[in-house]
């Protein structure tokens, strides 16, 4: 089943890179009580990921602060060395949390896995956008297989 407007997110062990090496964080308390724009790909380093998706939501970082959003997260099956290191790669310090979901825990729970094991990358997360409002789904944008037209910041921003 995938998660839709007015389901609650699921309280998961994600990852993010701490000074020390991965730290657990639980979905259901990172989002607690909290705005969050919560964006999700298939994956970190990638051509539409990199020049694109994440970008977006750096650049718009103000944007979003100024409706009222307490975070702006990025989820990816990918391990927190990656995630980390991407983050790093795309300058975004303390803008957008890197969430690692890398056994695709997470992204199982919400319906929101694609297996791209064909194409030697295995099991992934579609690629979508979010608002979570206090733990709860207020909008979804779910792009089709291999595009990039509606999980884009501008249309996150546009619905808050």
């Amino acid at each position: 089943m995938t998660i839709k407007v007015g389901d609650s997110i699921p309280d998961i062990t994600v990852y993010t890179m701490g000074a020390n090496g991965p730290e657990a964080v639980k979905t259901g308390a990172l989002f607690a009580g909290k705005k969050v724009a919560l964006f999700a790909l298939p994956g970190a380093f990638t051509p539409t990921c990199s020049a694109k998706h994440l970008p977006g939501y750096i650049e718009k970082a103000a944007e979003f602060k100024g409706k009222g959003f307490d975070l702006i997260a990025c989820l990816s099956v990918n391990d927190a060395f990656v995630m980390g290191a991407w983050g790093k790669q795309q300058n975004t310090g303390e803008t957008v949390v890197m969430l690692a979901d890398g056994s695709g825990d997470f992204t199982k729970a919400i319906g929101m896995e694609f297996d791209l094991s064909a194409r030697g990358l295995g099991v992934r997360s579609q690629r979508y956008s979010m608002i979570v409002e206090n733990g709860k789904v207020t909008a979804i944008n779910l792009e089709k297989p291999g595009a990039f037209e509606v999980s884009d910041a501008g249309t996150l921003l546009a619905q808050a």
